[in-house]
């Protein structure tokens, strides 16, 4: 299997459901998938699968199977294949090439988000372009879309988010944010790119986390904990960012995709395989933590991933709810599920472990 070319958005319009779409919306789309490829005698699905992918056979011949026993024929470019294949979950057939086939596949999320932002016309895609200057710039909102905090957010606030946020045009070495001062904005990345950098007594230069790109985001951790700037992000060419004040932010973002629980609730969560996640410093943690608890600081979430599993669910927690709300907002916008207790460690007295 492999990539040959790209699809365009003529070819798009082809099939159902995104006949509908406005032209910007789908020529967005267009430059995010490609046209790939599946030799004969390969299957492209099997019955049972649940991935959250949407198909669409565009050329050659594919059987669909049920017990091995075939039940039909589709060939590409036909009205049944203008439509998706297969689309309810978990899959009833197993899909297997005749020939050599092409086909489009889109993630179904973001599918779902893209139409539902684009066919509720909450917001007008042309007057956002005339600000962005180029097409190829708006794919940073079809990224954003695509993230797993805004599959969250209902498409009314989507359309606040993206009326309400300004752009700001930047030089290559320009600090965006600076570690130690106050959070004010929320960034979404246009074009360029960005470096993040945490300074540390020990490295005055400081030490270079991360290299964040088109749709990629920064500034929340400080806005949702009301806490000084943990690094600084600088920008390493020429580009352009959309940013959110933090008034709207906290209102459009933050508080629809924010799950918090009780310690009842929470228990629950455990009691089904979840973990605590005690997102305070070590130092705070010997003092008094919940039995079992992971501990993986605020400031260190993002660097140290690899010490959480993504199939489990976690209840966060610290010691007011500040730390836990901003770390749990990162984890759910790459992919963890994942609560936030309510009340922080006064709420749970009882399951506290202090030392002797």
């Amino acid at each position: 299997m492999n990539d040959s070319q790209t699809f365009d958005e003529t070819h798009l319009r082809r099939l159902s459901p995104l006949e509908g779409m406005k032209t910007a919306s789908l020529s967005s789309l267009a430059r995010k998938i490609t046209l790939k490829e599946l030799a004969a005698n390969r299957e492209l699905f099997r019955a049972g699968d649940s991935d959250r992918r949407t198909l669409w056979l565009i050329s050659g011949r594919l059987e669909l199977l049920e017990s091995n026993r075939t039940i039909a024929i589709l060939a590409g470019g036909s009205s049944e294949t203008s439509t998706p294949l297969s689309p309810t979950l978990p899959r009833k057939f197993t899909a297997r090439a005749i020939d050599p086939i092409k086909y489009v596949e889109i993630d179904s999320d973001l599918l779902d988000t893209l139409i539902t932002w684009d066919q509720t016309g909450i917001y007008e895609v042309g007057e956002l372009a005339t600000q962005l200057g180029s097409p190829e710039e708006f794919d940073w909102m079809t990224t954003l879309l695509q993230s797993n905090i805004f599959q969250r957010i209902p498409p009314t606030n989507i359309q606040g988010i993206f009326m309400r946020m300004e752009r700001v045009n930047c030089r290559a070495g320009e600090i965006i944010i600076q570690q130690e001062t106050q959070g004010d904005y929320f960034y979404a990345i246009v074009s360029g790119k960005c470096a993040v950098i945490r300074e540390t007594p020990l490295n005055r230069d400081g030490i270079r986390l991360a290299d964040l790109g088109q749709g990629d985001t920064f500034g929340e951790e400080a806005l949702i904990s009301e806490a000084k700037r943990s690094a600084t992000v600088k920008m390493l060419t020429d580009g352009a960012l959309m940013r959110l004040n933090k008034r709207d932010f906290l209102e459009l973002m933050k508080d629809p995709v924010q799950k918090w629980v009780d310690f009842r609730e929470a228990r629950k969560t455990i009691e089904s395989g979840g973990r605590w996640l005690d997102v305070r410093m070590p130092s705070e943690c010997k003092k008094a933590a919940i039995n079992a608890a992971i501990n993986l600081p605020l400031c260190l979430i993002r660097a140290k991933l690899t010490a959480l599993d993504r199939s489990t669910p976690y209840v966060v927690y610290c010691d007011t709810g500040r730390r836990s709300s901003a770390a749990a907002f990162i984890l759910l916008q790459l992919g963890f599920e994942v609560s936030v207790l309510r009340g922080g460690l006064a709420s749970c007295e009882t399951a506290l472990r202090r030392p002797m």
